[in-house]
C-alpha cells in the first residue's frame, strides 16, 4: 500500500509533465523557483557560496539542465561546467560540483557523453576539486555506474556518482562501487519508478536507507547523506555516537533554499554539511521534483498565483 506521502509525489510527478501544468508553472512559479535556486548565472551562485561558507556550509554546485536533444547542447553544457569549475577555484570557495548525464548527451550518445564528462572531471582534478555524478531515473542508472567506473580505470578518481535507497537494486550497486573505490552520495530517490523495481512504500524506503548508510560507515568509508529527514539525520548521529565514528567521518548534505536554519546549527554542532546549490535558466525539472517532496511547497506556489 502507498502512503498519502508518496500517492501525492507520484500524482505531482505525473501531473507535472503535462503541457498546461508545465505553461501555468513557468508563467507563476518562476519567482518561488528562486526559493530553490541561487539564480541564473553563475555570478549569483558563486556569491551565494561565499555567504554559506561563512555560516560553516560546504556548497555542491549544479548548473540545470536535463533532457538535451542535440549533442551541441551537451557541448554547450561542458563548457560552462568548465567555466563553472574555474570560477570556484578563482574564488577559492569550498564548493564540489554536481553534474546530471543526461545534460551531457547520455542518452543521445553514450561515447560524447564520456568525452564531454571526461573533460569536465579533467579540469577540475586540475583544480583538485570533486564532481558528482548525480544519478538519474532507472533507465540511466546502470550506465551511470558504468561511465564512473569507466572514469576511475582511467585514472580520474576525483569522481564519484549517487545511489538511490527505494530501488532494490541499490544494496548490491553500494557494495560494487565500495569495493571499487567510488565516493558515494546516499539518498532515497525522487523520482517515479515501478513497483517492479523500487520500494513503494515510504517504510520500505527509510529501512534501505538506514541499511545502505550503516553499510557504508561499517566499512570506513567516508558517507554522504543526502536528507531532511530529522528521524534519519538523528538515527546517524545516534549510530555515529554508538560505534565511535568522528563527526568527519560523514557529511550531511540538504538542498539549497530548504531548512536553511538547520543546516546552519548542525554546521555549529560541528557535524559537516553540504548545500546542493542549482544555477541555471532550466529550472523547470528541477522545481518540479522539489514541489513534489511535500504539499507545503505546493501550497507557496498556489498562495502565489493568487496575489
Amino acid at each position: 500500500m502507498v502512503d498519502g506521502t508518496e500517492l501525492y509525489r507520484k500524482v505531482m510527478l505525473t501531473i507535472s509533465g503535462s503541457k498546461p501544468v508545465k505553461r501555468l508553472s513557468l508563467k507563476y512559479g518562476r519567482r518561488l523557483a528562486r526559493k530553490f535556486i541561487a539564480g541564473e548565472h553563475l555570478e549569483d551562485a558563486l556569491q551565494q557560496i561565499e555567504i554559506l561558507n561563512s555560516r560553516g556550509i560546504m556548497v555542491t554546485l549544479d548548473h540545470l539542465g536535463e533532457g538535451i536533444t542535440h549533442l551541441d547542447e551537451a557541448e554547450g553544457y561542458r563548457d560552462e561546467y568548465v567555466r563553472l569549475v574555474d570560477g570556484i577555484a578563482e574564488r577559492k570557495v569550498n564548493a564540489n560540483v554536481s553534474l546530471k548525464p543526461t545534460q551531457m548527451g547520455m542518452a543521445i550518445d553514450g561515447e560524447a557523453c564520456y568525452r564531454n564528462i571526461s573533460a569536465v572531471v579533467r579540469q577540475a582534478a586540475g583544480h583538485r576539486i570533486f564532481v558528482r555524478i548525480d544519478m538519474e531515473d532507472s533507465p540511466f542508472t546502470q550506465r551511470t555506474i558504468d561511465l564512473v567506473t569507466r572514469l576511475h580505470s582511467d585514472g580520474l578518481t576525483n569522481v564519484g556518482t549517487v545511489v538511490q535507497a527505494y530501488l532494490f537494486r541499490t544494496m548490491d550497486d553500494v557494495r560494487t562501487l565500495a569495493k571499487a573505490g567510488v565516493k558515494l552520495r546516499l539518498v532515497k530517490g525522487a523520482y517515479k519508478e515501478p513497483a517492479s523495481i523500487a520500494y513503494q512504500r515510504k517504510s520500505d524506503v527509510v529501512s534501505s536507507f538506514k541499511r545502505i548508510i550503516r553499510f557504508h560507515l561499517d566499512q570506513g568509508i567516508y558517507t554522504a547523506i543526502a536528507t531532511h529527514d530529522d528521524t534519519i539525520i538523528n538515527w546517524v548521529k545516534e549510530y555515529a555516537r554508538r560505534n565511535r565514528l568522528p563527526k568527519t567521518a560523514f557529511e550531511f548534505q540538504m538542498l539549497y533554499g530548504l531548512r536553511s536554519n538547520e543546516q546552519a546549527s548542525l554546521a555549529k554542532q560541528g557535524y559537516r554539511i553540504r548545500c546542493y546549490m542549482p544555477y541555471g535558466s532550466m529550472w523547470y525539472p528541477y522545481y518540479t521534483r522539489r514541489l513534489a517532496e511535500k504539499p507545503a511547497n505546493l501550497m507557496l506556489v498556489l498562495k502565489n498565483m493568487f496575489h
